[in-house]
């Protein structure tokens, strides 16, 4: 039929192809191809691994591949910048760490917390003071004794300034045990560093140095937590000596804002489920991470951000930001 010069029923036909294809395209299977995985730390460490676990582990709940990429640099915010590049789509994810949200209050980050999809929290494990085992001191006792007798002359290893490393150090300083902090982003050399003597003690978490507390060359003297760590149940933790400084090291799943909540939902239920698997708890224990470490969106987005105000807190009152 026309009418005024117009082919009705051929408009009407294209009409229906076209809202035919957008309501396909608006019910598109997710995922339906493969979900870029960006690691923002370099290969070999404990986030590497992590995500290299985790996702070969998610694979067969998601249906898809999981790719890894190492985009190390900035405190994990190469790898961040390029995620929030992406598009908003679900099929670009990252770890992150807690030394990286430290960035954020310090100002060097460029992106504000709300910028990030905060899909699932995968471990959480609290830091530690470790020492040689066959060093001058034997206890955390010794160690602090030391730190207040000659300040500055315990030198620490960490990753490096404004880093929860940083701030812990901080506040022991501020209650008389102040030690220098030694940076380095490179893990095997502060490794070798107090291994060879050079530096007094170490910050890290326990599994990162599972090699050398197995082969006893290190151990550690106190943990930063509010009671003591199970795996080492001899070692103090910082709320029974007055030292009230937790700030756990956390790893997590995140993504862009503004990916479709449903989308978020699939892949927070698959990393769930793929750390429900026997090969999964394996690695969590081998890393030292709580057994609790999972955490879901709602949850997680809430929890993180206390932990950003803490951060803050710490920070102002040490004079690392206004």
């Amino acid at each position: 039929m026309k009418r005024n010069g117009l082919n009705w029923v051929g408009f009407a036909l294209a009409l229906t192809l076209i809202l035919g294809a957008s309501f396909a395209f608006g019910q598109e299977k997710y995922p339906s191809r493969p979900i870029d995985f960006i690691c923002t730390w370099g290969v070999g460490g404990g986030s590497d691994q992590m995500v290299r676990v985790l996702g070969k582990l998610a694979e067969p709940f998601l249906g898809v591949p999981l790719p890894v990429s190492n985009k190390p640099g900035a405190s994990g915010n190469s790898g961040t910048t390029d995620l929030l590049a992406a598009k908003t789509d679900g099929y670009t994810v990252a770890n992150y760490i807690a030394d990286t949200l430290c960035t954020i209050p310090s100002g060097t980050a460029r992106y504000k917390l709300d910028d990030i999809e905060w899909v699932v929290r995968t471990q959480l494990m609290p830091s530690f003071l470790f020492v040689k085992v066959d060093g001058p001191y034997a206890t955390i006792q010794d160690l602090l004794k030391t730190a207040k007798e000659n300040p500055g002359k315990v030198k620490v290893g960490g990753l490096g300034f404004n880093t929860i490393d940083d701030v812990c150090l901080r506040f022991l300083a501020s209650k008389g045990y102040r030690m220098t902090l030694v940076p380095n982003a490179n893990p095997g050399e502060r490794y070798a560093a107090t291994l060879g003597g050079h530096n007094d003690a170490l910050y890290e978490q326990a599994g990162d140095i599972r090699q050398y507390l197995d082969a006893k060359q290190l151990k550690p003297v106190l943990v930063f937590s509010e009671k003591r760590f199970p795996a080492f149940p001899d070692v103090p933790c910082t709320k029974e000596l007055g030292l009230e400084v937790y700030l756990p090291q956390f790893r997590c799943i995140i993504a862009k804002k503004g990916v479709a909540p449903e989308r978020i939902k699939s892949l927070s239920d698959a990393f769930q489920k793929a750390m429900q698997t026997p090969e999964w708890k394996k690695f969590n224990a081998d890393q030292y991470a709580s057994e609790d470490s999972f955490m879901g969106p709602e949850q997680f987005r809430t929890w993180v951000a206390g932990e950003m105000s803490a951060l803050e807190k710490f920070m102002k009152e040490f004079g690392m930001i206004k």
